[in-house]
């Protein structure tokens, strides 16, 4: 025959069994008689099981909510990251810039003298927009395309029968990047509308 439940010994706590964080919902013994209704009230006995079951609820949804905080904040890191590194994509093509303008400078002003160094400079010249290209910002001089504000900033405004009218007819100086990052607009001489 089984023994009553209220004569029944609890069984000991296994050794490094974590216990519950509730003092008094651990206490081993017969369920206690609440002095307010609570689940039971037509009984008027406590169900410890419901309460446990309430805070392993709790619990799981806690676990929950900071799983998710802690997958928005690995993503808003990576978000983070990759805007840091455009912008020192950026900073790092935007250097360039006065290299390019200087070896253009020379190239214009070494034509007297056709030897070695200006090929050497070419090349140099050419080696440096290639990177700006890899790092994600191609060169634009393109001449007869439409003016186009996004990539253009005109500096002077021409008459000129042969080109339609608002085309680039001069590019003064090449702009670098793309309608997504753009580094400068190219500075463009335009045909004037008559």
């Amino acid at each position: 025959m089984p023994i009553p439940p209220r004569d029944r010994e609890p069984d000991p706590t296994p050794e490094g069994a974590v216990q519950p964080p509730f003092g008094d919902l651990a206490q081993p013994g017969p369920p206690t008689v609440e002095a307010e209704p609570g689940p039971d009230a037509a009984t008027g006995t406590a169900a410890p099981e419901d309460e446990y079951a309430a805070a392993l609820r709790e619990a799981e949804d806690r676990w929950r909510r900071a799983l998710a905080d802690a997958d928005n904040l690995r993503k808003r890191h990576v978000r983070e990251l990759e805007r840091v590194a455009a912008a020192e994509r950026a900073r790092t093509a935007a250097a360039f810039l006065p290299v390019i303008d200087n070896l253009e400078l020379a190239l214009s002003h070494a034509g007297a003298d056709p030897g070695a160094i200006v090929e050497g400079v070419r090349a140099v010249r050419d080696q440096a927009v290639d990177v700006l290209e890899r790092l994600g910002y191609p060169r634009h001089a393109e001449t007869g395309v439409p003016f186009d504000p996004a990539r253009h900033e005109v500096v002077a405004v021409v008459q000129d029968p042969d080109a339609e009218p608002n085309t680039v007819v001069q590019v003064v100086r090449p702009g670098y990047g793309d309608a997504e990052g753009q580094l400068r607009p190219a500075a463009v001489t335009v045909a004037k509308r008559e």
